[in-house]
């Protein structure tokens, strides 16, 4: 199955639509199990996701593949090597399938070359299956290929964040063999119901009330259009979504439709898509 899991929630109270918290152990007991029994093979954490990584490594992960990110390289390359080393140990593991550099902006930094070499080394040691990186824009992405050499990169995608589908870049990346794993479907939990959030959001109303019309005449309900428009992206490899429960799993795991056409509802306003933009209270 595409779909990976998000756990962010697993270490903190994330999102817009959390009202719960973060997950409790019993609760992300039934949630792994449920992925199992649904060939969900892959979940995606973080050193920075609170203390996600210790909730994770106190169950059975022999069945996923685990994606892990770095910590920021403002305090140097050793820094980065014993964050992933307190990762692997949080999480109990020998090694991870994939390690993305967290923080794009960390490829300017002039201790760069030596982090990716030092990464490359740790790949080759088998530390790590697949080295990449973590991305909020086409223009990350450009930069990357024509710098790099990598094999793993999450971006994200939704039905309002259209931008890779408009341009050729996913076929790129493809070419290169690269795995797409694609973040943000929900926007946060936005695209899941348009009318309860922040009045920050009311600018957009006009914008929104027409995607709510061509929702509705779909016959899906707001997570189906979502969920279903990214899964219909044949280059997307993986779709990272996070859950507080098993039922939140279970709905998506059902709310797959098969060779159903949805399309894209591009809103080209940084100050939507980017949820670090926002101008709200959580």
């Amino acid at each position: 199955m595409k779909i990976a899991l998000g756990s962010a929630q697993f270490g903190l109270d994330y999102g817009l639509t959390n009202r719960n918290g973060k997950v409790s152990t019993p609760e992300l007991k039934k949630i792994l199990s449920f992925a199992r029994s649904m060939n969900i093979d892959t979940i995606d954490t973080s050193a920075n996701y609170g203390d996600s990584e210790q909730a994770l490594g106190d169950h059975d992960l022999s069945s996923f593949k685990i994606v892990t990110k770095t910590l920021s390289l403002q305090n140097g390359v050793h820094n980065v090597k014993k964050g992933f080393e307190e990762s692997l140990n949080n999480l109990r593991l020998k090694n991870v399938y994939g390690l993305l550099i967290h923080n794009i902006k960390d490829t300017r930094s002039s201790d760069f070359e030596s982090l990716f070499e030092l990464l490359t080394h740790l790949k080759n040691d088998g530390l790590i299956d697949s080295l990449g990186f973590s991305v909020y824009s086409p223009e990350d992405v450009k930069h990357l290929l024509n710098h790099y050499d990598f094999d793993l990169i999450q971006v994200p995608i939704n039905v309002f964040d259209s931008r890779l589908i408009e341009t050729d870049i996913l076929n790129e990346l493809k070419k290169k063999g690269v795995e797409i794993h694609a973040r943000s479907i929900f926007l946060q939990g936005l695209l899941l119901n348009l009318k309860k959030f922040d009045p920050y959001f009311n600018q957009w109303k006009l914008q929104f009330e027409k995607y709510e019309k061509i929702v509705n005449k779909s016959g899906l309900n707001f997570l189906e259009y979502a969920l279903n428009y990214v899964l219909s992206i044949e280059q997307i490899d993986r779709l990272i979504l996070g859950v507080e429960s098993k039922k939140q799993l279970s709905d998506i795991c059902t709310s797959v439709k098969n060779n159903f056409e949805t399309g894209a509802f591009p809103i080209s306003d940084e100050n939507l898509i980017n949820p670090s933009l926002w101008k709200i209270q959580f």
